[in-house]
């Protein structure tokens, strides 16, 4: 591993991967759901015909790819998981999935109320922009009281998805969101937490990441939905800004207690950390020859974020293992299945090189 940054570039509050108690390992929660991974050459105008070049079934949602993103990486890593899906084939399918990987499931409930969720997530290989059409499903009757902390073992909590869930959308308690009552739980029993937001409209992406920015201790999002938390605009025509994602990312951490904030773009990403740092990194410059999809990029890229933090690197080396692992998603249309152990992510970086700092 290169030498470590400067002090002011360092993780703050490190996780600990091995000195911090007795807690170890990542609790995914939230969203789990089927994708229906289809590549289409172009998305076609209304009262038209395409082709669907490739169709890949797989888990899907915050809690599914966080979840076997973080298996993929290490498979020595504890990783438990909540979430409602429906007692049909599809949710069988997710019980199989998370038997596959090692993934504790005992939080992972069915339901008889309604059907396992699934989104059509339709890649473009012209543009290489994703549109996803969301079929809720029980996702719809998930609420705070699925989640149970007294037995976690691990340290940290990612949770997603806001805007998925409706009653998770709505006020809880004294809350403004169910999410919101949820960090808080999960705070008050010891773990960290992050959350993973969806691209909704700005005005829902604003309410959310408000609504949660008090019981988070850290957010990894990508930079139009850090400009829509922090009320301040981070593309210039339909392309990020640097600069205005950097000053987004230092107003969302002074808006909570958050020791770290990260975006990522499809150029890069940047981070800044409670104490002041800012850090850029530029993205794995992969041809694009090698990419056969995008779909699950942005989550491969926290899972490496997370890893790093979960085992106490340095913040520019979680970034740099973040960008590794969005490249290695992307060799496949699948959101989760062309990540690979940590080792391997790295090299395909070394390989291929990094685009310039975005900063």
């Amino acid at each position: 591993m290169p030498a470590e940054p400067p002090p002011s570039l360092t993780l703050p509050h490190k996780g600990g991967g091995n000195s911090r108690g007795v807690r170890r390992g990542v609790l995914t929660a939230g969203t789990w759901c089927v994708d229906l991974n289809k590549s289409i050459p172009a998305w076609p105008a209304e009262d038209t015909m395409t082709t669907v070049i490739e169709v890949d079934r797989q888990g899907g949602g915050a809690g599914c790819n966080m979840a076997i993103d973080l298996k993929r990486l290490d498979a020595a890593l504890p990783v438990e998981t909540i979430g409602l899906i429906g007692d049909d084939s599809e949710g069988r399918f997710l019980l199989d999935e998370c038997d596959r990987y090692g993934i504790e499931r005992s939080g992972l409930k069915l339901s008889r109320e309604g059907a396992t969720p699934f989104s059509d997530c339709f890649n473009s290989l012209e543009s290489g922009r994703r549109t996803h059409f969301w079929a809720p499903g029980v996702a719809a009757l998930l609420s705070p009281e699925y989640f149970e902390f007294s037995d976690v073992r691990a340290r940290l909590l990612h949770l997603g998805l806001p805007g998925a869930h409706p009653t998770m959308d709505q006020a809880w308690e004294q809350d403004s969101t169910g999410w919101a009552t949820v960090l808080r739980k999960a705070r008050a029993a010891g773990l960290k937490t992050n959350l993973e937001m969806v691209s909704t409209t700005a005005a829902e992406v604003a309410r959310f990441g408000r609504s949660c920015l008090p019981h988070l201790d850290m957010l990894i999002v990508n930079d139009y939905e850090i400009g829509c938390v922090s009320g301040i605009e981070t593309r210039e025509a339909g392309v990020a800004a640097p600069a205005k994602v950097a000053e987004a990312l230092q107003n969302a951490v002074r808006m909570g207690p958050l020791e770290f904030a990260v975006a990522h773009f499809p150029e890069g990403a940047i981070a800044a950390t409670r104490d002041g740092a800012v850090l850029a990194l530029g993205s794995v410059a992969m041809p694009t020859k090698d990419i056969a999809g995008v779909n699950g990029a942005g989550d491969a890229f926290a899972a490496g974020v997370l890893y790093g933090w979960h085992e106490d690197w340095p913040l520019e080396e979680a970034l740099r293992l973040g960008h590794a692992c969005a490249a290695a998603s992307m060799r496949q249309v699948s959101t989760t299945q062309g990540v690979a152990p940590v080792a391997e992510c790295l090299a395909l970086a070394e390989r291929h090189g990094l685009r310039p700092t975005p900063l």
